[in-house]
Formats: C-alpha cells, structure tokens, sequence
C-alpha cells in the first residue's frame, strides 16, 4: 500500500493486521504505479493490484484476494 493512497483514510494496515495475523502488511512510499493512488484506492496481494472505487469497496476486495490466497495454501 503506497503512503498518498486514498487506502489510508480508513487505516486499513491496522484493520488487516487485525483480520489476518498470519499475513504481513506493509506499507510502502510509492510502488510505482505512478497516479493510480490518487485516483483510486489500491493495494497489491502478492503483486496483483486489487482496487475499489472507495476505500471501503478495495478493503473488501483486498480481504477477498487474501483469502483466496491463503485457501491456495491450505
């Protein structure tokens, strides 16, 4: 998650860390995706960019990569 990101109006390193204990969330100045966080709030989930048209919308959207991630390794 890229520091300007519209993502960190609702905080959601913390809200995550909370969910998923076992997943690393890091916070990052910029990950080259030069415009697209301000634009629209995103993360990448293992390199895959997950984005909403809110916070709120991308935060459902990241906790749905994650899970699917983590069901790959169950």
């Amino acid at each position: 998650m890229c520091d300007s990101n519209l993502l960190s109006t609702i905080n959601a390193e913390e809200i995550l860390e909370e969910e998923y204990p076992e997943v690393d969330v890091l916070i990052s100045d910029c990950l080259s995706y030069c415009g697209l966080c301000a634009i629209k709030p995103y993360a990448l989930v293992n390199n895959k960019r997950v984005f909403g048209h809110s916070a709120e919308e991308a935060l459902e959207k990241i906790r749905k990569q994650i899970d699917e991630e983590l069901a790959a390794f169950a």
